[in-house]
């Protein structure tokens, strides 16, 4: 068998193992979203106080995403997603044990660090298994996180239609899927930097090519984030469902993003990426109004579940579009992973304190009119429609921090 062949054997392997370890991601955010009702009454906090601190994972992410790349760099890329995976599922246990607002700061800001640094990490080797396939599967890989986030959900819906304590169910979910994690991390690449080759820069302003492309993907990942954590709630204070039929709505829109980010390669390839994003945003903005004007669960539940279906292919068409957006593809993309990152960690405190301020109603109405930037923006994203080259293969150095 030749050099070639085995490399490609490899390269094929390495795929299906980063793969795995982003459903494994995935479904730590399920397990945690589906319990935040749980979560919000153990720690004795109102909906503003909740928002409070869901904002520390974002600080959390923001302190330590830029130390990823240097940790990849310090390690290699197998060692270090090993480590970092572990740290984000363990960090899962955080959440349920905080029984007060301070605890509930302190825990929120490990488990934002941990899932920024190892979603850096995942990321990165993704790109880099893209470039050496030489086709995109990017959505894919998503796709696999939210099929993953989906059967976290579910189990954690299950969990809570029980009544079982958060404590013991995170607990349980946290000693399995890190062992599931470690056990996939054996496959990746394992990348080395050169001898000569400089650590990754810390920081680095995106790119003017980046800001549009950018901000199409804040508004669809506000409108994740904001689902993931206020969904459940929603139904819970503000439709009166039980805490199952709550966690459930978060299920649903878990499913429609999975199924949609599985198929998103066949649909952008046939209707291309701006026509693909246009038809997501206006199914985005009937979900959000249904969500608005919801007086039974069952509708309020439809409305998140066609959100996620609108909003479900924008992140990885806007890494597509801005990977041609300008001279430096890894920079725009840097960019561009950053923005969108950074509106889905803040989505969840930003509808907290409006929800506390006026009503969760109130929050949501500013999700569906975010999500009117899908439709109406979705022109930037036309150099994801074009034809995409063919990648050579690139060196082994580890790639800074990507999508």
């Amino acid at each position: 068998m030749t050099e070639g062949v085995l490399q490609q054997r490899e390269v094929r392997r390495a795929r299906y193992a980063v793969a795995a370890v982003f459903a494994v991601h995935g479904a730590v955010t399920g397990s945690f979203a589906t319990r935040v009702p749980w979560i919000q009454d153990h720690a004795s906090v109102g909906a503003g106080q909740l928002g409070f601190a869901l904002a520390f994972t974002a600080f959390g992410a923001s302190c330590s995403m830029p130390l990823a790349g240097r940790i990849s760099h310090r390690f290699g890329s197998r060692t270090a997603l090993r480590g970092l995976i572990s740290l984000w599922t363990l960090s899962l246990v955080l959440p349920s044990l905080a029984p007060n607002l301070f605890t509930l700061c302190l825990a929120m800001f490990t488990y934002g660090a941990s899932a920024g640094m190892a979603d850096v990490a995942m990321n990165a080797l993704g790109v880099e298994v893209e470039h050496r396939l030489g086709k995109s599967i990017m959505s894919g890989l998503h796709g696999m996180w939210s099929a993953g986030a989906l059967l976290g959900s579910a189990a954690g819906t299950l969990a809570a239609h029980l009544g079982s304590d958060a404590r013991v169910h995170h607990a349980l979910a946290a000693a399995t899927l890190t062992l599931l994690g470690v056990l996939a991390c054996h496959w990746v690449l394992d990348l080395q930097p050169a001898e000569e080759e400089e650590p990754p820069p810390r920081f680095a302003l995106p790119p003017r090519s980046a800001l549009l492309i950018g901000a199409v993907g804040f508004c669809a990942v506000f409108a994740e984030g904001a689902s993931l954590d206020w969904s459940a709630v929603y139904l819970r204070d503000g439709l009166d469902a039980s805490a199952g039929l709550a966690a459930a709505s978060t299920t649903g829109f878990m499913l429609t993003m999975a199924l949609a980010r599985l198929a998103g390669d066949t649909v952008v390839n046939r209707f291309g990426a701006v026509r693909t994003v246009r038809a997501g945003g206006v199914l985005a903005v009937l979900g959000g109004l249904l969500v608005v004007v919801a007086a039974h669960p069952a509708v309020a539940m439809g409305g998140f579940a066609l959100m996620g279906l609108g909003i479900a292919v924008v992140v990885p068409l806007c890494f597509a579009a801005a990977g041609r957006s300008g001279p430096n593809p890894s920079q725009a993309i840097a960019g561009v992973a950053t923005i969108t990152y950074t509106s889905g960690l803040i989505a969840p405190s930003v509808l907290g304190g409006l929800a506390q301020a006026t009503s969760l109603v109130v929050s949501f109405g500013l999700v569906t009119v975010l999500a009117c930037g899908l439709a109406g923006f979705a022109g930037v994203l036309r150099a994801g429609d074009r034809d995409r080259p063919k990648v050579s293969p690139p060196s082994a150095a580890v790639p800074g921090p990507r999508p």
